[in-house]
């Protein structure tokens, strides 16, 4: 670790962002009807004329691969083959689109109208659509987008219909096909629907990736899938899933194409449409089932205003230019191109970097609006309040002093951030603060978070009869509300905040001693954020430079040193993670009780639920955070990780087996009450 951290190309201040357009200007000064009738005639890859549904499935239900796998289960099972080629037939047919021009443009009119009542604008960078476009004619390309909504797929195929580009076939999970009406739509505007799980059944993933493979190499349309593998509720990014990026990179690991280009696309949404489903979704609050009664019934949304979206279409990234020097594709000359082959070591650890490199692509190019850093700001408020028993609330000037400050930092960070400089400071909080006034009231010149009505308790109730338990869910809802805008900004301070945190938690301000908290941290929350894998020495020494940079550190050959400037920073950066800790902490304290014994995986996100809200109620606990299901899956999946939980093969379904000493020191070690050992950090 070099004291000096030479490598300015990873300067986030130094980023080029292309500019925005609004698209939604056009829509609100010319007629709808002409723009959902207009000539459509987007170049597709190689001047490929487009393929009839019937065509695609006929060269899938004949491929060399499906048939090899058709054969290998009748083998297996002893069926006769015509029955199974009938059941690929019967999946394809489940699962294949059906995309038809007039459906799009029934969409295209329709949307313009929801868009034009929702949002304020839809900003798109045009010089990412020029890249797509390019990108397009050259390879087949695979297009990357966010998920932070259901929006997010009517979204992008309205975008490339509005700029004349091939329409994408969309993966999307079997929940919409429910949807009796929808489910045709989505069907005919490109959607192809999987399964969310089919895990041992090899007819049904040989159907699946040879679809997506037929689709990819012939060039017929860009395929679409979300890394992420499903709607984030929390607004943080997630660990993205390989299945499908395993599947459209084979056709080029087996040199059946030239090149396959990825495209990440960031997708910001200054409110999101659902933002209390998600937060009572956390809280176990049971979501309703996907139906069109319930989009009917959705319609009471349109009243509202959700500000203004930011579509960010990254630079394309090309596979062949990942995989230079990093796979070696002979191996795959070795078996023929037909028969399927569990990817090796090699391929697995290239696929899941590039999957982490991809999302932090995503990360980097989401916008950021001024309430993401307010609500950051309110939420650090509300805690340190509630723990002083202070009065709620803070001035509106401090506020904005404090918002101020926040931007400055967050635009040394390299954040993409869209603060209108031109408006004064304090006009640009009212207004943020007005957008979400669900969120947060205003009296007396104090603002704060709205928990006393806690997510509305049904208009004609009195408050007062609500239990402790309603009331602490009710401003559950608006906490993990408010906390779910601060998530969109973690990534810019997460590597400093995890060195603020090492700081905090060290013995000593020894540089090796601080790297090795930073380091045992960084383990313990790679379920939590991305972090790449094998980027812990990277991580610091760009957090070092970070902090440095900004006048808040002095780092020497052996020492880390916060100057007084510093503190400032250093104490926002730490209760930035203090929840995630508070949240671990908490976890690894309720597996440490004596009645665990028989805890099953499906039981541990309710019962933990049952012991956390008690601490709550005792005022043991600080953040009302750690009642987020998702906090505490991810820290059940880094113990489960880091071998201090272990499931039992053969017992009853996923039967959780605690180490309780090493579960014990880990909660100690993460509570900062020891340094961490070296006998943790060697069995990490």
């Amino acid at each position: 670790m070099s004291s000096k951290a030479v490598y300015s190309h990873r300067d986030p201040m130094l980023k080029k962002r292309d500019d925005f357009e609004d698209i939604l200007e056009e829509r609100r000064n010319s007629s709808d009807l002409r723009y959902a009738l207009r000539c459509y005639t987007p170049v597709l890859y190689k001047g490929v004329s487009p393929c009839k549904a019937g065509m695609l499935k006929n060269m899938v239900l004949q491929s060399d691969q499906l048939h090899y796998v058709i054969n290998q289960v009748s083998k297996d099972t002893g069926r006769a083959v015509d029955d199974i080629q009938e059941e690929a037939s019967a999946i394809l047919e489940e699962m294949a689109h059906r995309m038809q021009l007039s459906t799009i443009r029934f969409f295209a009119f329709t949307l313009s109208k929801v868009f034009k009542t929702l949002f304020r604008s839809i900003c798109v960078n045009e010089e990412g659509i020029q890249r797509l476009q390019q990108a397009i004619q050259e390879h087949p390309v695979v297009l990357l987008p966010s998920h932070r909504s259901y929006m997010d797929f009517l979204l992008m195929s309205y975008l490339l219909y509005t700029y004349d580009l091939a329409l994408p076939v969309i993966a999307a999970g079997m929940d919409f096909m429910g949807m009796k009406f929808v489910g045709e739509m989505l069907r005919m505007s490109g959607a192809f629907f999987i399964r969310r799980s089919f895990g041992g059944d090899k007819l049904y993933w040989a159907v699946f990736s040879e679809y997506v493979k037929t689709m990819l190499k012939n060039g017929l349309a860009p395929v679409e899938f979300f890394l992420e593998g499903t709607r984030s509720r929390t607004c943080k990014s997630l660990t993205p899933k390989l299945g499908l990026l395993n599947i459209v990179m084979d056709p080029f690991f087996k040199g059946e194409v030239f090149d396959v280009n990825l495209v990440p696309i960031s997708i910001s949404y200054e409110r999101i449409l659902e933002e209390a489903l998600y937060a009572r979704e956390l809280l176990g609050v049971p979501k309703p089932k996907e139906s069109t009664s319930g989009l009917i019934k959705a319609r009471k949304v349109l009243s509202e205003d959700y500000g203004s979206i930011h579509v960010y279409f990254g630079q394309p990234v090309s596979v062949r230019s990942l995989a230079e020097g990093r796979v070696n594709r002979s191996q795959f000359n070795l078996v023929p191109r037909h028969i399927p082959k569990k990817p090796g070591e090699e391929i697995h650890k290239f696929v899941n970097d590039s999957a982490y490199r991809l999302v932090r692509a995503q990360e980097e190019n989401m916008v950021l609006k001024p309430w993401v850093l307010l609500a950051s700001l309110l939420l650090q408020n509300h805690h340190q309040n509630k723990e002083l028993g202070q009065k709620q609330g803070i001035a509106l000037d401090e506020l904005t002093e404090r918002a101020v400050w926040l931007r400055d930092l967050s635009r040394q960070y390299g954040a993409f951030l869209h603060w209108p400089d031109h408006m004064p400071p304090s006009e640009v909080v009212s207004s943020s603060l007005s957008l979400h006034r669900g969120l947060v009231k205003i009296s007396e010149g104090r603002v704060q978070l709205a928990l006393e009505h806690g997510g509305q308790a049904g208009a004609g109730e009195r408050p007062s009869t609500l239990t402790p338990e309603e009331e602490l869910m009710g401003q559950a809802v608006i906490v993990l509300s408010c906390a779910s805008y601060r998530n969109q900004a973690l990534h810019v301070f997460l590597r400093p905040a995890l060195l603020a945190s090492a700081i905090h938690t060290a013995s000593s301000n020894k540089k090796q001693e601080v790297f090795n908290s930073f380091s045992f941290l960084r383990n313990m929350f790679s379920n939590e954020f991305i972090l790449c894998p094998g980027a812990t020495v990277q991580d610091f020494e760009e957090a070092c430079y970070l902090l440095v940079k900004t006048g808040a550190l002095q780092v020497t050959q052996q020492e880390v040193l916060v100057t007084e400037r510093g503190q400032r920073t250093l104490s926002f950066l730490t209760s930035l993670l203090d929840p995630f800790l508070q949240g671990y902490q908490v976890v690894c304290g309720f597996l440490c009780e004596d009645n665990t014994e028989a805890l099953t995986e499906k039981q541990f996100i309710p019962v933990v639920r049952k012991f956390i809200i008690k601490h709550l109620l005792a005022g043991r606990l600080r953040y009302t955070e750690v009642l987020s299901s998702d906090l505490q899956k991810n820290a059940l999946a880094a113990l489960l990780r880091l071998g201090a939980v272990r499931k039992i093969k053969g017992a009853e379904q996923g039967t959780l087996k605690v180490n309780k000493v090493m579960v014990n020191s880990l909660e100690d070690t993460l509570g900062g009450r020891l340094p961490t050992q070296k006998a943790v950090t060697a069995r990490l």
